[in-house]
């Protein structure tokens, strides 16, 4: 294969080679239209940096990334131990990566693992669509998708996930079946993949338990913390009382804890006045203040199967099958939905 060179990816942008230096070096110095120019270039033509070329003369390096949405979230690390546990069997370490949620930040750490010619990467994606995944496969170096299911005509590369649509419709199932009519979905953006399959899931139950449409109120959130939970519960508390949900679903557990904490902070007992189911069962949640019912993933073994379809894909190479393992998520009950004695 062929190797770009700064001089190729400068013509192709119609710049200087010092102004792509300047974007891979010193990115603040180059104004945001040229730099997309350069770095659209740099894609395209599947530059390497110099930076690289040591770990380039000795081969793949010793390591595996994992660019996990958000390190912050117990169920990510758990995701990362079950890499972990799989991968150092062949000697290999983790390079945990943290995209907070972020596209950028995402972007900026594919850039990095490619010139540091990661053995391969696994990452739960903010962006699926970032064509600097499309340049790692280009480079040789393997890609799995973890936590995230494709769709649509064979997959071009590994996946592993759980139905997410089947979660959710087990989540408002089982509030349904405990005499809820009204009830919240909490969580966003809804651009991440998983937010609006769990979302789908919670629909199709409302739907096929004969409710309206209205019964289900989508509160949004910025994002995935307890500080989104606890700002969730203050619109919720928002709405009137005769109109307001008797019941919430939350698209993890992190936004689960954080409603339960606005809402005994604020007088309303759970799950007497609000139930809440939450998603990934963590063990937050099972040791909340209320133990949250959740819907459960195999953590662990997301990423070992990941860690596994990667390691196969990094030895076979082309005679590497791609493959989508799909899990089936469980609820697990607790007293946050229990119905009233």
């Amino acid at each position: 294969m062929s190797h770009a060179s700064m001089k190729d990816v400068a013509a192709l942008a119609g710049v200087s080679i010092g102004t792509v230096s300047n974007v891979l070096n010193r990115p603040d110095l180059v104004r945001s239209v040229t730099r997309r120019k350069v770095e659209t270039a740099i894609a395209e033509l599947g530059f390497v940096p110099n930076g690289s070329a040591r770990q380039l003369k000795a081969g793949r390096s010793r390591f595996v990334a994992y660019v996990a949405l958000d390190a912050a979230n117990p169920f990510f690390t758990d995701v990362a131990r079950g890499v972990e546990e799989t991968i150092r069997q062949h000697g290999l370490s983790l390079f945990l990566c943290d995209s907070d949620q972020d596209p950028e930040r995402e972007d900026e750490y594919l850039r990095d693992l490619a010139e540091l010619r990661a053995r391969g990467v696994l990452i739960t994606a903010v962006d699926p669509t970032n064509p600097r995944i499309a340049h790692l496969l280009r480079r040789g170096i393997p890609l799995v998708f973890v936590d995230r299911l494709m769709r649509g005509g064979p997959p071009e590369w590994c996946a592993v996930g759980v139905d997410d649509v089947e979660g959710g419709d087990l989540a408002v199932e089982h509030l349904v079946e405990r005499g809820h009519r009204r009830i919240a979905f909490i969580g966003g953006p809804i651009t991440i993949p998983q937010v609006a399959d769990r979302q789908s899931g919670a629909e199709r139950a409302i739907a096929r338990a004969g409710l309206g449409g209205e019964a289900l109120t989508v509160i949004p959130t910025v994002g995935l913390t307890f500080a989104d939970g606890r700002q969730a519960g203050e619109k919720l508390m928002g709405i009137p009382l005769r109109r307001r949900p008797t019941a919430a679903f939350c698209a993890n557990d992190l936004v689960a804890v954080g409603l339960l904490q606005h809402l005994t902070q604020h007088g309303v007992g759970v799950p007497d006045d609000m139930a809440i189911v939450g998603y990934d069962d963590i063990e937050y949640a099972a040791a909340a203040a209320v133990p949250l019912s959740s819907v459960a993933q195999p953590r662990h073994e997301l990423g070992r199967t990941a860690a596994r379809l990667l390691l196969d894909e990094a030895e076979r190479g082309s005679d590497h099958v791609h493959e989508q393992v799909v899990f089936s998520p469980q609820l697990v009950a607790r007293a946050s939905t229990a119905t009233k004695s």
